[in-house]
């Protein structure tokens, strides 16, 4: 059998116990130079591994079991090969014997070889596309400002980062609480495992028991046999960012509150309890003590949702950084929509920045896109905003002044409020800490005061 073997196969080699080649057939010679190898004495003695590229003929020998076809590919080409391991009498593995069965199997095998070409692409592009998935959409680098609370709010999500601690965001909608809590997750020890958001503003409650826990195979007429996973097993590893928690129903508030406790979920029709391991993000545009008073939200899930807050600021508290924010989305407009990008004239951005915002970041998003699509010209100008932005939100007009201009005394003056308003709000009050976020002086702060009242 060993002779009818060496005899039909392409080439053949053994191996003893401790991997080493032994023995190779006249037929395996001619692989040798493009092995890199001139004579068989430098080849045969050596280990395996080091003269066959790819091999598994270790695994072969550690594991006793065999590997009856596969293919090998290394730089002598590729090779459809099999694998047998070799016994004494005892049946203890002595070694290893491989064979090549075709040496051209791109043209004697070529079926077999398309669909192993067309599996490998597309394991190849699955893995991209999971590789795209859990790569974080935004870091720190994303949310823009240079503003003392813009400053402030990284800062704290910086350092909530460094721990698993339960986060809270707060703030308007629009303000960017979504993407600082990919920022979060980014920036923590959890970011190349799973981030996984749920809306629950935006989930049925009838579903969203389901779409937490998961469902058990069959659990109920209609559902899979096979079984769905729910938001904390796909986040098990992760971050696990529940937005708009504000909206949750009170029926789903005391489940959650026991899975963030004792870090287990029972899936829907399963009396199976499941571990898991996540770091939680919670955001909320609503203000949660009223909705405790309310009766709308459970008091100890707030304690244990509010580990550490962060209050995100609205724009209208950051006027500094609207210039930053205009270019940045409007580059990102441009590479979105294959539009050139536009530029913001003085006028437009006095037009801007003289808008409340109640829509934050999210509305600027809009405005700006909307006024890109309606002009041809590479700068927007105030008047390209006066169909979009309400009228009593633009600037009023001053005497002998076109409407989008104020006086630069007004606006520096408005400017300075507005960021010492946020240095007190990021430092709670502190009017020393506020001074040096600002750079000026306590006195010169204590004389600029009066106006902000």
């Amino acid at each position: 059998m060993f002779d009818l073997f060496s005899t039909l196969a392409q080439g053949m080699m053994l191996v003893d116990r401790g991997g080493r080649v032994v023995w190779i057939n006249e037929a395996y010679k001619k692989f040798l130079p493009a092995l890199g190898f001139d004579r068989v004495e430098d080849f045969v003695g050596r280990p395996v591994e080091e003269v066959v590229p790819n091999t598994l003929m270790r695994h072969v020998i550690e594991s006793g079991k065999p590997i009856l076809v596969d293919l090998l590919t290394n730089k002598a080409g590729t090779f459809v090969v099999s694998r047998i391991p070799l016994r004494d009498a005892e049946g203890a593995v002595i070694g290893a014997l491989g064979m090549v069965l075709f040496d051209h199997p791109e043209t004697t095998l070529q079926p077999l070889i398309a669909k192993f070409a067309r599996l490998q692409r597309d394991l190849d592009e699955a893995r991209r596309e999971l590789a795209a998935q859990r790569r974080p959409k935004y870091t720190f680098a994303s949310f823009i400002g240079t503003s003392p609370a813009a400053i402030e709010v990284k800062r704290q999500a910086r350092r909530a980062a460094q721990s698993d601690a339960t986060v809270l965001l707060l703030g308007e909608t629009g303000t960017g609480k979504e993407l600082l809590a990919h920022a979060i997750h980014a920036g923590s020890a959890r970011a190349e495992r799973a981030f996984v958001s749920v809306n629950l503003a935006a989930i049925p409650e009838t579903l969203l028991e389901a779409e937490f826990f998961g469902v058990a195979p069959g659990a109920y007429t209609g559902a899979d046999r096979k079984g769905r996973d729910g938001k904390f097993k796909l986040a098990d590893g992760g971050t696990l960012f529940l937005d708009e928690v504000g909206d949750m129903p009170l029926t789903l508030q005391a489940k959650l509150l026991r899975a963030l406790q004792e870090q287990e979920i029972e899936p829907l029709g399963s009396n199976r309890v499941v571990k898991f391991d996540l770091r939680v993000v919670a955001a909320t545009s609503r203000e949660l003590r009223a909705r405790i008073d309310e009766g709308l939200f459970r008091e100890d899930l707030y304690y244990r949702l509010n580990v550490v807050p962060i209050r995100l600021p609205a724009l209208r508290e950051r006027p500094i950084d609207l210039e930053a924010l205009a270019e940045n989305l409007l580059e990102s407009i441009a590479s979105r929509t294959g539009m050139p990008q536009r530029e913001l004239t003085p006028a437009a951005l006095a037009a801007l920045g003289a808008y409340r915002w109640p829509g934050n970041v999210r509305e600027l998003r809009n405005v700006l896109e909307q006024a890109a699509m309606m002009t041809d010209h590479p700068r927007l100008d105030a008047q390209d905003f006066a169909a979009i932005l309400p009228v009593r939100n633009l600037p009023s007009q001053e005497a002998g002044l076109p409407p989008a201009i104020r006086p630069l005394p007004e606006l520096i003056a408005e400017l300075e409020r507005s960021s010492i308003a946020s240095a007190l709000a990021a430092t709670g009050g502190n009017k020393r800490s506020a001074a040096k976020m600002l750079g000026i002086s306590r006195a010169t702060l204590y004389g600029k005061l009066t106006p902000v009242k």
